[in-house]
Order: C-alpha cells, then sequence, then structure tokens
C-alpha cells in the first residue's frame, strides 16, 4: 500500500490554467472519489499524478518521496497505475496477447495476471478474440486488467464508467473494490457518476473552477445535501 499527494498544484494547456493550487492526499489503502462539473480540473489532476502533464507549481508525492519530475514510465515502476478516460487497449492484438504485454518484465507479472483473471473470469472466456471486437463492457475490463497487471500500489481511475449501463458500472466498481481489499491498492476516481462514486467512496472531494471546494468523509450523505446543486450549477457556495 501507498499514500499519494499532491501540494499546492497548479497546472494547465498553454496559458490556459486548469488547477490552482489544488492539495489532496489519499491514505494507504483508501478510496478517495474526485467528483465536480465539466471543466473542474478533475482529469487534469489525474494527469499529473500520472506525469502526462507537467505542473507549473506544486508537487506530487508517493510516500513522502517527491516524484513531480518523474516520466510517466518511471511513476509506473514506483507503483502508479493509470487507467486513462475511454481504457486502452491494442484493438488488433487477443486479450490475451494485451494481457500478457501487460504482463511481460513485471518480476511478478504471471502471478498477477493470474489473481486479475480470478476477479475478471469473463476475460477468460473472450481470451482469443481481438481486443477490437469486444463490447464496450469488455474493453473497459480489459483495460483496467491491463492496468492492474503490473501489481500498483496506487490506482488513478479517470471515468471507469464511461459508455457502460448502470449494470456494467456498479460491477466494474466492485471489481475495484475486492482487487483492491485483496491487494490493499490506494485508489483515487474521477468519475461522472455521482451516485455510483460517492456510494463506492470512503471519502470524496468536490472539484469547481480548478480548485477543492468540499471535502468529506461521509461521501453518502452528499447525496441527500442540497450542497452538489449548488456547486455544479454554479451557484455561490
Amino acid at each position: 500500500m501507498s499514500e499519494i499527494r499532491v501540494e499546492g498544484i497548479r497546472a494547465g494547456y498553454g496559458k490556459k490554467e486548469i488547477l490552482r493550487g489544488v492539495s489532496l492526499s489519499v491514505d494507504k489503502g483508501e478510496l478517495v472519489a474526485i467528483i465536480g462539473p465539466n471543466g473542474a480540473g478533475k482529469s487534469t489532476l489525474l494527469k499529473v499524478i500520472a506525469g502526462f502533464l507537467r505542473p507549473t507549481a506544486g508537487n506530487v508525492l508517493l510516500d513522502g518521496r517527491d516524484i513531480t519530475r518523474l516520466a510517466p514510465h518511471e511513476r509506473v515502476r514506483a507503483g502508479i497505475g493509470y487507467f486513462m478516460q475511454g481504457g486502452r487497449a491494442f484493438p488488433s492484438l487477443t486479450v490475451n496477447e494485451n494481457l500478457n504485454m501487460a504482463a511481460a518484465g513485471h518480476k511478478t507479472g504471471r502471478e498477477n495476471l493470474k489473481q486479475v483473471l480470478e476477479v475478471f473470469p469473463k476475460l477468460r472466456e473472450v481470451s482469443s478474440r481481438r481486443a477490437g471486437l469486444l463490447s464496450g463492457g469488455e474493453r473497459q475490463a480489459l483495460a483496467l486488467a491491463m492496468t492492474l497487471v503490473r501489481r500498483p500500489t496506487v490506482l488513478l481511475l479517470d471515468e471507469p464508467s464511461a459508455g457502460l449501463s448502470p449494470r456494467l458500472v456498479r460491477e466494474m466498481l466492485d471489481k475495484v473494490r475486492e482487487i483492491g481489499q485483496i491487494w490493499g491498492l490506494t485508489v483515487l476516481m474521477v468519475e461522472q457518476n455521482i451516485r455510483e462514486a460517492l456510494i463506492f467512496a470512503q471519502r470524496a472531494c468536490v472539484l469547481a473552477e480548478g480548485q477543492k471546494v468540499l471535502e468529506t468523509k461521509q461521501p453518502g450523505e452528499l447525496l441527500l445535501s442540497d450542497k452538489l446543486g449548488s456547486l455544479f450549477l454554479g451557484e455561490n457556495r
């Protein structure tokens, strides 16, 4: 298990600043959801943590170690797994080939793959099918399995429910929780499906206009309050 922390992160694209001094910590083994309106900077924050976007200010720390200047592949080796929005797999390769490629080079890759397939047994049924021919739910499961097979200690999830039915969303999040408990994963998830995110998480953070505006250890209670409406509609906080 690992702890991930960001301190005073400012970042954006070109001259447009998206994140304006965001600080957030996720404890070892914790499941934290980040929610907020479109353009709030949720996915941008994950890109900064994963190393795909260099912040203009602030630091990213993994178990107290400053990894702000590490390249993405170095962060993967350090224990950060990044599930990109929409998932990523090689469409011309089979499910089995994609998984074996993801496991290659990792000292416990084979054992990890065995454990991941126990959590995602349906991938065994389509192991010889090309990834490009999979259903939306199967593609998401494959992409998540490819991320997990390298046994990260911190898992970053960017919109895991994108394009999925409500039933598949719940199934996907249940799988994340299951393997998180087995491996002691620390999970930071960005999700537009507010209800599922708040049910899933142990803690929730709300971003708005590039800043953290709310944090709670009782995320389910947000569903019953009027705070979310005002935040998402841009009314006075």
